[in-house]
């Protein structure tokens, strides 16, 4: 299901068995070159590999070559409805162009935007959304909009192989995430080349995360999908943070700490949900890839810290620190954390060594009472 056909946005592979590529897009008017700017280096900072600039005007395209060369990420540019923008942001040296054939002005607009675009050799991202599919098509959509969805890309598709460009992106995005993971399963099928996911529209910072995550993590899930992009009603930044967390969580790329912790519940001894945030707030300021897992009793604590590399489990007065499927010491709870982030300070500095992960072989709450026994302080 994976595409075969690999594209460059500038020096990101996209697609042919590349990692997932992560996008946003900027909200500020892209002509305030200064506020453009701060945003792009914000989104790179946060895990952006490529960045999309809406271009609606004159202006807009004109500010577009000193963005591209402060830009640290390859830079897209958003086209619609004006082929002549489209040509001016490719003269100013973007790494892509997003444009939908179908309202850049007919054919031959499309002819001289891709005739620009294989000069420059640039890539192109095309595709249809459920809030803008060709009015052909709308009878079509009233029955089945993701087959309209996908009518619409394939129609964009075949318009492009016609003039020998193929060094594009697709996407088929809609609001409603069965029918965006049905477009995308069911174009999957049908091409080659790489998609570019996402749910259109998604909403604000929570339930559009969710939606986001649901719609784009099943696809990947599926192995379908090449770049994404998470759509928020939210600071950019936020976008990334969530793409990231959706990758994370099917082991498809790594950035920065994952943290484990157990639901809170009539077990807990030590307040979960507060040891969990000051961990999750002091790991921010590590970018390695350490699992970290923050259990609040005994029934779950062992098994699940032990599949971390650092983990911790409480009690009233005391806690248990593991380390690669081990209890590693036992310690008073008010210094739990700080030893915590003791030991994996020392693990980093050791260069990451990972040792022959051991399953549990007893009971979770008889490996727990066994630990009971571990003299305060010592490992």
């Amino acid at each position: 299901m994976a595409s075969k056909v690999q594209i460059h946005v500038g020096n990101v592979p996209v697609g042919g068995g590349a990692p997932v590529a992560l996008q946003s897009m900027t909200l500020t008017k892209t002509h305030d070159v200064p506020a453009t700017t701060a945003q792009i280096a914000a989104l790179a900072s946060a895990g952006c590999e490529i960045v999309r600039v809406a271009v609606p005007k004159n202006e807009d395209a004109a500010a577009l070559p000193l963005i591209v060369r402060l830009s640290p990420i390859p830079v897209i540019a958003d086209i619609h409805f004006n082929a002549s923008l489209a040509l001016k942001a490719i003269d100013a040296g973007v790494a892509a162009v997003r444009i939908n054939p179908g309202n850049i002005g007919g054919p031959d607009k499309v002819e001289q935007v891709v005739t620009a675009a294989k000069k420059a050799g640039i890539a192109m991202r095309i595709g249809a959304n459920s809030g803008s599919l060709p009015k052909h098509l709308e009878s079509l959509a009233q029955k089945d909009q993701a087959e309209a969805l996908v009518v619409a890309a394939l129609e964009e598709v075949e318009l492009l192989e016609k003039l020998d460009y193929r060094e594009f992106k697709i996407s088929v995005k809609a609001t409603h995430v069965p029918t965006m993971i049905r477009a995308y399963r069911m174009l999957a099928s049908k091409v080659p080349y790489p998609l570019h996911l996402g749910v259109t529209e998604a909403g604000t910072e929570f339930a559009g995360g969710i939606k986001s995550a649901v719609g784009i993590g099943t696809l990947l899930a599926d192995g379908i999908g090449d770049t994404l992009r998470v759509s928020l009603t939210a600071d950019p930044v936020k976008e990334i943070e969530v793409a990231w967390e959706i990758l994370k969580a099917l082991g498809l790329r790594e950035r920065g700490p994952v943290m484990i912790a157990c639901p809170s519940c009539g077990r807990d001894n030590v307040g979960v949900e507060s040891l969990a945030l000051v961990v999750e707030e002091r790991l921010r300021s590590y970018s390695e890839a350490v699992e970290v897992a923050v259990m609040g009793c005994a029934v779950n604590g062992p098994g699940e810290a032990g599949d971390a590399d650092f983990g911790i489990a409480g009690g009233r007065d005391v806690g248990f620190i593991y380390a690669h499927g081990r209890v590693l010491k036992k310690v008073s709870s008010e210094t739990l954390v700080d030893e915590l982030f003791v030991e994996i300070d020392r693990w980093l500095a050791d260069g990451m060594k990972r040792p022959k992960r051991l399953k549990m072989a007893k009971p979770a709450a008889l490996a727990m009472a066994e630990a009971s026994l571990i003299p305060l302080g010592d490992s």
